[in-house]
Order: C-alpha cells, then structure tokens, then sequence
C-alpha cells in the first residue's frame, strides 16, 4: 500500500496550490489530482449539490486505489470532511484546519481576516475552527465570489486581475485591524501577489497548503505508508472541463513535469 498515490480533489484549478506543496515535501509520492473545472465554482452551490459533485470526486479516485484523499477545496472541506472521514477506509484530511493553524502561529494581535467563496464564509468553519483553538481570536470573514472564476479563466496578474482585488477587498482593508489573512479558496493563492498588493504588506498571508502537506505527511509516517523506495513519482493530472487553459496553469504553476494530464467525465 505505500507506493500507492496520494489522491486530491478540487472544484478546479485552485488545489493545484496544494498539490505543488504536496510535491515539494513529499518528493517520492505519486499523486493523483482531480480538479472539476466543469462545475467550478462550488462556493454559489448548495450544500446537497457539493456533496454530491465531492463524491463523485471521490469514487473515480477511490478505483485509482489511493491511500490517502486530500479535499484541497473548502467548500468541499467545510461540507463534506466529517461524512468522507466516516466513510471512507482511508485517511481523508481537508485544508481548514491546517489553515487555521497556521494563521494562529501567525497572528500577533489576534485579529485574523479570512477570504473565501460563499460557500465556505457561509458555513462558518474558519471561525469555529479558529475560535476552537483560541476563543480570544476575533474573525473578520469576506466571500469574494469574482475571485474563482477570474482564476479558472487564468486571470492571475495584471490590470483586471488588480481592479476586482482592489474592489472586493474594500470591507477587509476599511476594517483596519487583521494583521494576518487566510486565504480561504486554494484558487487564492494564484492571486496571493495582487492580493499582497492591495491588503498591503503589514498583513501576513496565509495558505493552507505548506500545513496540509506537513500533516500529510504526519499521518503517513503515523502510518507507515510513507513511500520510501527510489522511485521517479509519475504525477497524473484529470479535470472536467476545458483541457488548455488547465494544462496552461497546470505547467506555469507546478515546479516539476507531470506523466498525464487528461480530460475525464463523471458518471454520476
């Protein structure tokens, strides 16, 4: 079982983010990587239309034979993360906590910002999870909607990609106490310069995926499923939807060549 892949799923491009820390730390595990370009954006949807689009995810992984499922989407993380982990005879981890924690390292004066889809700001799981930890954090949570479908459109830079940050983070900068940002949608990231830009550089920014790699990487070696043999890992990339503009971000983002990247349908 340890030379099985790690499995990651995403509503589309945006676990990448998470997928590139997986590969960085973990040099030796292969990784199977399942983005649903398709349906992106998950944040708007229903709770019920999340899970079901999760498990669907899911099952195609789960005949790739992983040993593991990484939920590198929030949305899918603040729904479904508790339900796959009852379910499923694998460890399954999700990237709110790992977040979370990093932010409360972070912080100095215990006033964290937190941005993501509707979806996620919604179900409240950054200020349970942070408040959880810490009771005296104080949250100051923003959805912004525009910043999913900027991204899967490979908007990362520029005049447009500055002009909706700049508008969307208004609330959060007029707010003028947060000394560190989560970045709650693993599609951020991609926008972490702009967003460095315009919330300026007294914030400290946090992703969640260097903390979901390290505990990755923890509940393996817990296991005994880390790989530890002398191997070339042969990454295998799949979306839902258009194939170019995934490949496109795919190759900018990712630090190291990937064996397969293909176009795949869901049978629900």
């Amino acid at each position: 079982m340890v030379d099985q892949p790690i499995g990651v799923i995403d509503s589309g491009v945006g676990g990448l983010t998470v997928a590139r820390e997986l590969m960085r730390q973990l040099p030796r595990e292969e990784l199977i990587y399942l983005g649903d370009t398709l349906r992106c954006p998950y944040g708007p949807r229903p709770e019920q239309e999340v899970i079901q689009f999760t498990k669907e995810l899911v099952n195609f992984l789960m005949r790739k034979k992983i040993k593991m499922l990484v939920i590198a989407c929030n949305t899918a993380t603040a729904f479904t993360l508790e339900l796959l982990q009852k379910e499923l005879p694998i460890p399954v981890i999700g990237v709110i906590q790992p977040g979370a924690r990093a932010a409360i390292k972070s912080t100095q004066n215990l006033h964290i910002g937190v941005i993501g889809t509707e979806g996620t700001i919604n179900s409240q799981a950054y200020p349970y999870a942070l408040q959880n930890i810490n009771e005296e954090i104080h949250v100051n949570a923003l959805a912004c909607p525009r910043f999913v479908p900027m991204v899967e459109q490979g908007i990362l830079d520029g005049e447009e990609a500055y002009q909706v940050v700049s508008e969307t983070l208004i609330p959060m900068k007029e707010s003028n106490h947060i000394d560190t940002l989560i970045l709650g949608c693993t599609h951020y990231p991609l926008l972490r310069e702009v967003i460095q830009e315009v919330i300026g550089d007294k914030v400290t920014i946090i992703s969640s995926g260097e903390e979901t790699a390290r505990e990755v990487s923890t509940i393996l070696e817990y296991q005994q499923k880390l790989y530890n043999g002398d191997r070339k890992p042969e990454h295998k990339l799949y979306t839902t939807g258009k194939l170019a503009v995934f490949e496109n971000i795919a190759n900018t983002w990712l630090d190291q060549p990937v064996a397969e990247i293909a176009n795949i349908s869901l049978t629900v």
